[in-house]
């Protein structure tokens, strides 16, 4: 039967409409403003996202789906919509002072990044299977063409091709592992195919599993985790800066909403095969991405390991599962959010126009130069290390004490060793700030306002967070 006009209920999808909607608006005013200044096109993003926020927040929570049971409007999605709205504006933010100053000021990025949101939020509320696949390619393409968006330098056309082509080799995995899933449950909705998994006793269906390996599979490439880890690097250090820091915060973001809704909602009934499944990924994902940190020399690459070792520690309690799982999820996602975007700010505010490396010899004695820029990257490193008082220290405690409680003590335990491994290469950078002397004069310029207020609202989150981590819960 077809849903009548009653059934496609727009409240929960009011949040993807207000931000799609402003990108659209975005590329008719850009088509007819020929001359001028683009920096209205941020602001009109913001007021976008601004909108989204404030229709998540003033929503009330309901058990009854949108769009003919599509989209969830359960507090997990609204959880996951929040992260990904606060990231995008700081996003937006960021990349403000640096597209001007590199002479690549359009509106047609801030059209993607609203595009690329709407496909996250699309994925954090999905409560169908297509939802999640339309949400992953919405930000799939947004993201490749954001990677080649310096299309004159050759470093961000070879890191957008390579995205290109491993991105659609995860998306037609995702895809057959969808057909799998349909085939052996005969529904597309999450739910439905919970409890047709859960009627059917042991999960031992080759279809089930099929399904299930591919999905994790186009999940695991979004999220870089080992072995679906070796385009982040590359794509990291080419594309352009401000695309990269959006990059590893809100595909994470929405590549996890739709893991966990996954976990928590279908594979609930076969909770101890997967558990297993991604804790070894996850001791894969940390000692991996920790290691090759190690040898690291450029700040963005070193920020691509640091990201893939990251991904491994949320994974610990993704394999918790349950409602401490999930929350200890969200409340890192959210403190993550703030420190990488914190500390690619810095990366942006120091990297010079028309270079899109930053190795570490360029950081030497910046911590007396640039002592408050300085003072800010270390506090982003210190949270990235799991610092007392940072909010990446609160986040590290919650991951891993879900672990300890659902019986995943040895995870834990690894986890933590991986936490002590990455002190050596986040340490590094600030050694080499204050503890060495540059040879070359400092060419560095100051932040601009918007820069600046995404610095300042980073450092105010990391710091208070860590401080009252109950603001947030």
């Amino acid at each position: 039967m077809l849903p009548t006009l009653s059934d496609l209920t727009l409240n929960g999808v009011a949040p993807q409409i207000a931000v799609a909607g402003a990108g659209m608006l975005i590329m008719l005013i850009d088509a007819l403003l020929r001359k001028g200044s683009r920096r209205w096109a941020a602001y009109l993003a913001l007021l976008g996202l601004a909108v989204a926020l404030a229709r998540v927040v003033g929503s009330p929570l309901s058990a009854e789906p949108s769009l003919d049971g599509t989209l969830a409007r359960d507090g997990l999605g609204t959880a996951f919509a929040l992260v990904l709205i606060v990231a995008s504006a700081l996003s937006v933010l960021v990349a403000m002072d640096y597209l001007r100053r590199e002479e690549h000021e359009k509106a047609e990025y801030y059209a993607l990044i609203l595009f690329a949101t709407a496909g996250g939020l699309a994925m954090a509320t999905a409560n169908d299977l297509v939802a999640v696949f339309i949400g992953l390619e919405v930000l799939s393409i947004s993201l490749y063409i954001l990677s080649a968006f310096f299309k004159a330098d050759p470093a961000s056309r070879e890191a957008a091709l390579k995205y290109l082509l491993l991105g659609a080799f995860a998306s037609a995995f995702f895809l057959y592992g969808i057909v799998l899933l349909y085939g052996a449950t005969g529904t597309m909705r999450l739910a439905e195919m919970g409890t047709a998994i859960r009627l059917a006793g042991t999960p031992a269906d080759p279809l089930v599993w099929g399904g299930v390996a591919l999905i994790f599979v186009g999940l695991g490439f979004k999220l870089a985790l080992v072995p679906f880890h070796s385009w982040a690097p590359d794509v990291y250090q080419g594309a352009p800066t401000s695309v990269t820091a959006f990059m590893s915060v809100v595909s994470k973001v929405a590549a996890f909403s739709a893991l966990v809704r996954l976990l928590v909602v279908v594979l609930a009934p076969a909770a101890a095969l997967t558990s297993t499944l991604l804790a070894l990924l996850a001791v894969l994902t940390m000692t991996v991405g920790n290691i090759l940190a190690l040898a690291q020399d450029e700040v963005k690459r070193l920020l691509a390991y640091s990201s893939i070792a990251q991904a491994g520690y949320i994974l610990v309690a993704a394999v918790a599962g349950g409602e401490t799982g999930a929350a200890a999820v969200l409340f890192y996602l959210l403190g993550y959010a703030f420190t990488n975007l914190g500390a690619f700010s810095v990366v942006l505010a120091w990297s010079r126009r028309g270079e899109g490396r930053l190795p570490f010899s360029d950081l030497a004695g910046l911590g007396f130069r640039r002592p408050w820029t300085a003072a800010a990257l270390s506090l982003f490193l210190l949270s990235l290390t799991g610092i007392p008082l940072t909010v990446g220290f609160v986040g590290k405690l919650y991951l891993f004490g879900a672990a300890v409680r659902a019986g995943w003590t040895w995870l834990a335990i690894v986890a933590v060793l991986n936490t002590v491994v990455s002190a050596f290469y986040y340490l590094r950078l600030v050694v080499v700030m204050y503890m060495r002397e540059s040879e070359l004069p400092s060419a560095l310029q100051r932040p601009g306002l918007a820069l600046g207020v995404a610095l300042v609202v980073c450092v105010a989150a990391v710091i208070i967070l860590g401080l009252v981590p109950g603001a947030a819960l």
